[in-house]
């Protein structure tokens, strides 16, 4: 995340010449909503804020008690790259305050940095890379989705079997030319499913990331006549989109990794959490076709190098050592899901959780006798929610009013 002031970003505005300034939040459920403003009115925008009709965003609030506040964060300012470059759009992530100028209780962006707050209170920074997978489809001759998808490839296939390839790599350049850094980039392995790797970060920019990612997928889909889909599981039988989170820890005073003994109840804890957490990292009904399928995880259990267990500890060398979450999907609402994630470790820390032996068997494929012996995810999201209501830990986490719009 930049460290630009609100006279830099005005200034980078005015040089640019851009026009219009789209003020970007999200819903309690992560969908990005906007509203425009006149370049003129940014410097109002900082001091004053926007208001906006509350009542008709998901999970906020009710027509009685409408009026909310933006507020653009500066060091979040972006050029669109797929607007024109002269009289240009620029966009800032904003934070969501209440007519009184308090905090509003369900801005998911102030909950995930509060919770980086949290942690650097116990000297601990969280560094989160993402991995959302995709699938395109082809519209139809009025410009409408259809469930086609635009190839028949498999994992890493490539051109012209792989139909994506262009699309991805415009992908890539749009994202670079926003300041989000793509590693790597494949096909991956359901027909027309693609994934895209980007630079990890602190958590609060690792999740305006993503929100900013979807929307350049979209946007560059959409220009190559496709639509794309982050549905859990957009095509039945095929492998759903997964949206991996890679979390590695680091003591902020000095940079070091924490020793072993902390890890491993940060884990424990996010081992023992995840169920209770699942409603948030899996909101949609169709996201438990996925969870037991293809690689994606239901059960509690951690592994090396494994694909089947929830928590994977990729091969690399130590300075890159990172824990991977496998169960959550790409419906999912990043900034929940980072800020339960955190919450979840430090939780384990605090109580000593501790860390059950790993297991190493795939457990896709074994008997279920043997799978009895790890607890399961919840199976669909009525078991899903009732977990989350019912838990302590999702109780004293949550702010009651972004519990309540994944439980009622």
């Amino acid at each position: 995340m930049l460290n630009v002031s609100q006279r830099e970003a005005a200034e980078l505005i005015e040089s640019s010449d851009i026009k219009f300034v789209r003020l970007a939040f999200c819903d309690v459920f992560g969908v990005q909503k906007n509203i425009s403003v006149q370049a003129s009115e940014i410097e109002c925008a900082f001091e004053q804020g926007i208001a906006f009709d509350a009542s008709s965003i998901a999970g906020f609030r009710d027509p009685s008690h409408s009026d909310l506040f933006l507020f653009p964060d500066p060091s979040t300012v972006t050029l669109l790259p797929w607007r024109p470059s002269r009289g240009g759009v620029a966009r800032f992530f904003c934070e969501i305050r209440n007519p009184d100028g308090t905090p509003f209780s369900a801005d998911c962006r102030r909950f995930l940095a509060d919770t980086e707050q949290l942690l650097a209170a116990h000297d601990l920074r969280c560094d989160i890379g993402a991995e959302c997978e995709f699938y395109l489809f082809k519209l139809d001759e009025n410009g409408n989705p259809t469930d086609t998808p635009l190839d028949r490839a498999g994992y890493f296939d490539i051109a012209p079997a792989d139909g994506g390839e262009n699309v991805r790599r415009e992908i890539c350049q749009t994202l670079a030319a926003m300041g989000i850094q793509p590693e790597r980039s494949h096909h991956e392995q359901g027909p027309g499913q693609n994934e895209i790797d980007f630079r990890y970060s602190n958590a609060l920019s690792a999740a305006d990331n993503v929100v900013t990612f979807k929307q350049v997928v979209s946007t560059v889909a959409a220009r190559n006549g496709l639509w794309a889909s982050f549905s859990p599981k957009p095509i039945t039988g095929e492998a759903g989109n997964g949206f991996h989170i890679n979390i590695s820890l680091a003591h902020i005073s000095d940079g070091t990794v924490p020793e072993e003994p902390l890890l491993s109840a940060f884990m424990a804890g996010l081992l023992v959490h995840t169920p209770e957490m699942t409603a948030v990292l899996n909101p949609l009904a169709e996201s438990y076709a996925r969870l037991g399928r293809d690689k994606a995880p239901n059960r509690v259990s951690w592994s090396p190098s494994n694909r089947s267990q929830l928590i994977r500890i990729p091969a690399s060398d130590a300075s890159h050592q990172r824990m991977e979450l496998r169960s959550p999907d790409a419906s999912a609402n990043p900034y929940l899901a980072f800020a339960l994630v955190m919450r979840a470790g430090l939780d384990g820390i605090l109580h000593d959780i501790k860390l059950p032996p790993p297991c190493n068997e795939n457990l896709l494929q074994c008997s279920q006798a043997f799978q009895a012996q790890y607890p399961a995810l919840p199976e669909d999201l009525i078991a899903a929610k009732k977990a989350a209501a019912e838990s302590a830990f999702m109780k004293a986490s949550l702010p009651a009013h972004l519990l309540h719009a994944y439980t009622e």
